[in-house]
This record gives structure tokens, sequence and C-alpha cells, in this order.
């Protein structure tokens, strides 16, 4: 190895490694590697923050010449560790040029005279580890701050439902700018439940986000009165009503629209164009609907346990999902039940396997052919949605992207 090879002390790797749910695992025994081929101690400096979808965790990591850590900074958190390394002398000959593997190596004399002794100030530390909800959703919470803050906004919109899409990317929001500076706006129209607008009040009193109503219902019955719309068409006006108006908003008041869609709606298609999916970032574009419910309990949860307000009304985690856009909707009309969904997804989107082997992991033929088919043929709607921030592996855009116009048609194996 070249730092063998320049008999260094220390090799110090700046790294902008982005973040992936269970990568730091991974990294830890890669640094831990490179330390014992390069047979120096290692100093991994990882960044923190966001651009566009990446998100950095930060984790920067230092371990000696035989791989054991030396010290581990935080997750998600901005800092400075001081510390102080036992390394060996310098040669005494000064060595420039290039070495084995081919890198360039130019010697720089700071002082001729060595640093007095003093008292170290950190001799080392391991910051805790998060859980893997808390990292997944402050991974949220940095991707969607460092976006509104680098495109020049201090105030983000988001349309309340009462659901617990919108509620958890509310809660979220407030995490990332300050509930003072989050405004929510609940639309109802004439299929909205009574608990959906009260969940919608509900949490934006237990948040202390800027909250208003704005009924659809007299733009609704206006554009009825000249087109007659039936069926989708109909359900379908609805949610592009919420969309315009957001937008108007928007534009008026200066807040960017962040969109509410998770990873289980964009695969399959299960949102309208212009309508749910406007917006200029999407907070949980990558995560999967069983992952969204989870992470609103640990939210809640870990409000409780430092004696604060759970953000999330109980009734928005609890009540079957539903869009609202005709009497008596849930999800589950359209869709098989998430937790059978998601684990199918999982392995198309994110692993990356087929009909055949799905189907061998235990799931139902038809159901595996019917999702794939929806994941298939939505790629249209993906392309046109906000990027939004990036947890996993495999997320949707430059990571997986399809034809959009194509024939194929994924069927198990005959014979």
């Amino acid at each position: 190895p070249a730092a063998r090879s320049a008999e260094a002390g220390l090799l110090i790797s700046i790294n902008a490694s982005p973040y992936e749910r269970e990568k730091d695992d991974t990294r830890l025994e890669l640094v831990r590697k490179r330390a014992q081929e390069a047979g120096c101690t290692t100093a991994y400096l990882a960044m923190i923050g966001g651009q566009d979808e990446l998100v950095f965790d930060g984790d920067s990591i230092v371990v000696d010449r035989d791989g054991e850590v030396v010290a581990r900074a935080p997750q998600f958190a901005e800092g400075c560790v001081v510390l102080d390394l036992d390394l060996p002398a310098a040669s005494p000959e000064p060595r420039s040029g290039v070495v084995d593997d081919g890198l360039r190596i130019d010697r720089v004399v700071l002082s001729e005279e060595p640093l007095p002794a003093y008292e170290p100030e950190l001799a080392g530390g391991y910051a805790d580890r998060l859980a893997d909800d808390e990292e997944v959703y402050s991974a949220l919470v940095v991707g969607l701050r460092a976006y509104v803050a680098k495109n020049g906004f201090r105030s983000v919109l988001i349309g309340l439902s009462g659901g617990i899409d919108s509620a958890l990317v509310a809660a979220l929001a407030c995490d990332a700018v300050g509930a003072q500076n989050v405004y929510g706006v609940a639309m109802p129209s004439k299929y909205s439940s009574d608990h959906s607008r009260g969940d919608a009040a509900e949490l934006a009193r237990r948040t202390g986000l800027n909250f208003r109503t704005i009924p659809i219902e007299p733009m609704f019955d206006a554009y009825m009165g000249s087109l007659a719309l039936t069926g989708l068409a109909e359900e379908n006006l609805q949610s592009r009503l919420r969309g315009t108006l957001l937008m108007a908003l928007s534009n008026q008041e200066g807040q960017i629209v962040l969109a509410p869609g998770n990873k289980s709606e964009l695969a399959v298609g299960y949102s309208t164009l212009y309508g749910d999916s406007v917006g200029a970032y999407g907070p949980i574009k990558d995560v999967y609907k069983t992952s969204v419910f989870r992470l609103a309990r640990w939210r809640n949860r870990a409000a409780e346990e430092r004696g604060q307000t759970p953000p999330i009304p109980e009734n928005s985690i609890s009540k079957p999902p539903s869009a609202e856009l005709r009497p008596g909707q849930v999800d589950t009309d359209s869709l098989p039940d998430y937790d059978v969904l998601d684990r199918i997804l999982e392995l198309y989107v994110d692993r990356d396997q087929g009909t055949d082997a799905i189907v061998a992991a235990g799931f139902d033929a038809e159901l595996v052919a019917r999702t794939l088919r929806m994941v298939d043929t939505a790629e249209y709607k993906r392309r046109q949605y906000p990027p939004g921030t990036k947890i996993s592996a495999k997320g949707f855009g430059k990571d997986r992207r399809l034809p959009i116009t194509n024939r194929w048609r994924e069927s198990p194996h005959q014979g």
C-alpha cells in the first residue's frame, strides 16, 4: 500500500460518503482493513449535511494500525473532536517523490522544533450509535434541513390531510427548520372525514406549526359545474385542486412546498400527477409505508421519553390509510396490505429480484405479477416527482431508472 511505502504514521481520508441504512458497520470494517494494510493509524473524516437527494451522516472514525477504534464521532451532529495520537517519529531524512503505488508524496516541514509536551485534551471516545429508527429519522431531518437552507428558503408549506404521511413530513419539518417556520394547510372536501379534519388540527396543536383551513369544495363545485367529471377524473380533480392551491400559496408567501408521497406509493403509482405530487422536495420519498408508521411511533416515543408532547396524533397512526377522494375509500381498495406490498417491493426494487425469486420467497404469484406490473407502468409518474432524501441503496431516480415507453412485462418462468 502507498501509505506503508511512504512510511506514513497517519493516513487521513477526507470523505463524502452518502448515508445509507446499515452502511456504518460496512464502513467501519473498511477503515479497519485499510489501516491494517497501510500499517498506520487511519482517520476517516466524514462530512455531515445534504446535497440534493444525498445526505451525509458524519460518523468520523479513527483506528490504530491494528484496526482498533481510537475514536468515533457522533452521527448526524456537527462538532469537533480534538484527539491526541501517539504516532511514530518521522524519518530524519525527508522523503519526497513517487512511492511504489504511483502516489506522489511531498513532505512539508511545519516546524523545526518538536511541539513541547502538554496534557492531552481528549484521549479518544466512542460516541453512542443511534438505533435504526432514530438513525433514519435523523437522516431525513438533516437532508430536509440542508435542502431548504441551501436553496435559499426559510420556511416550508405542507398540505395536512390528517393522515400519517403528511403528519410525519410535518414532524420532520418542525425538527428540521423549527415549528415557527412550518406552515400547514388543511384543504377538506365533502369527502373529508371529521376525524381527518380534527387530526390535522391536533397535529398543529401538538407541534406548534402555523395552521389554517381552506375548503376546496367551492372550487370543486365550479369545476364540476363546467366539466361534469365522474369516477377517477372526479377523484383526481380534488387532489389537483389541492396541489394548485399549495403552489399558489407558495408563490404568494414564499414557502417551499413539501410533497408527502412515500416509496410504496411512488413504486406502484398510487399518486396524482400535479396533485399530491406537487412540491419542491419529498422528504419521505425513499421511505416505505411500513417504515412511515414505524418512524412515527419512534418519534412519539422519543418525545415521551424527553417529557415532551408527542407530535403525531395517535389517530393518524392507527386509522386505516385513505386518500378520502370518494365515500368510504381506503388504500387497500386499490393496493395489497402494506406489510405484504412493502416486502414484495423491497425484493423487486431494492434487491433486483425477479418474479420467480419473489414467488419462491412465499408470495402469491398473481399478486406478485400485479404488483410488478404496477411498478413497471408507473415510471412516468416517478420521473416527474420532486427529489427527496435518499436513505436506501436503491432509491428511485439515478439508482433505478427504466424506460418510460416500453412493452416489457415480466412473467413467471414457463416450462
